[in-house]
């Protein structure tokens, strides 16, 4: 294979996938796409969020109220370092969103280009894993989630395979905001489920599942250039 750098090229090997198990509780933070007083995709998060803690998990729900928008105010706005730092925090997302205009929010896209790829050497969302919902008023659709799919993609994300799409949301809550009983709510309790299942088995490992040839010969290529160039000098 004369294309590949030998130095950058490691085979894998189960036994790095074999390491011993964080005992905390999974960190999942959960972000929403609206800011309306009466909002489908905050009572769908909020009952993720409850459902998430009964399966063990540690939760945190971002507001995105007062968000500015991306590039419009500076990276030391207070609702920006309050989101990347619950980012860094956070071992699992789920991202919920309504669909509007047969697309996500602005709202949650603005979040989730308010969290960079990287930030100096950490990447906030690098092998995280995500769960991806979305609320419907009128028939059910899958644009948001699969838009949502394609962001957790290139955030470099594990999504998970399960997701939910709630059709005429505003029939599948109470006054209070809790969710009825259907086989929408019954797939939202399939989701959670599936992503503590999948944070529990990558967190750990998340470092070597998303170690990358390319990167490596990256850092091989800089550390041959700085090593003879030092040798020459």
């Amino acid at each position: 294979m004369p294309n590949i750098v030998s130095e950058a090229l490691q085979l894998p090997e189960a036994g790095k996938l074999s390491v011993s198990f964080s005992t905390h509780r999974p960190r999942i933070l959960l972000l929403y796409g609206s800011v309306r007083k009466v909002s489908y995709s905050r009572f769908l998060t909020q009952e993720a969020a409850r459902l998430l803690e009964h399966f063990g998990a540690e939760t945190r729900i971002y507001d995105p109220a007062g968000l500015p928008l991306p590039d419009d105010a500076p990276v030391d706005h207070p609702k920006v370092q309050e989101l990347r730092e619950l980012s860094l925090w956070s071992e699992g997302h789920v991202w919920t969103s309504p669909e509007r205009h047969g697309a996500m929010t602005g709202v949650m896209k603005s979040q989730i280009d308010w969290i960079p790829l990287a930030m100096g050497a950490i990447r906030p969302t690098q092998g995280r894993t995500l769960a991806v919902m979305q609320v419907s008023g009128g028939s059910q659709s899958f644009n948001a989630v699969n838009q949502m799919r394609v962001l957790g993609r290139w955030m470099r994300m594990v999504t998970i395979p399960n997701q939910s799409s709630v059709a005429k949301a505003y029939q599948e809550f109470d006054e209070d905001g809790r969710m009825k009983s259907s086989a929408f709510y019954d797939r939202v309790v399939d989701v959670m489920e599936e992503l503590v299942k999948f944070t529990l088995l990558t967190r750990d490992v998340s470092g070597y599942l998303t170690d990358r040839y390319s990167e490596r010969k990256e850092s091989a290529a800089a550390l041959s250039k700085r090593v003879n160039l030092n040798n020459a000098v």
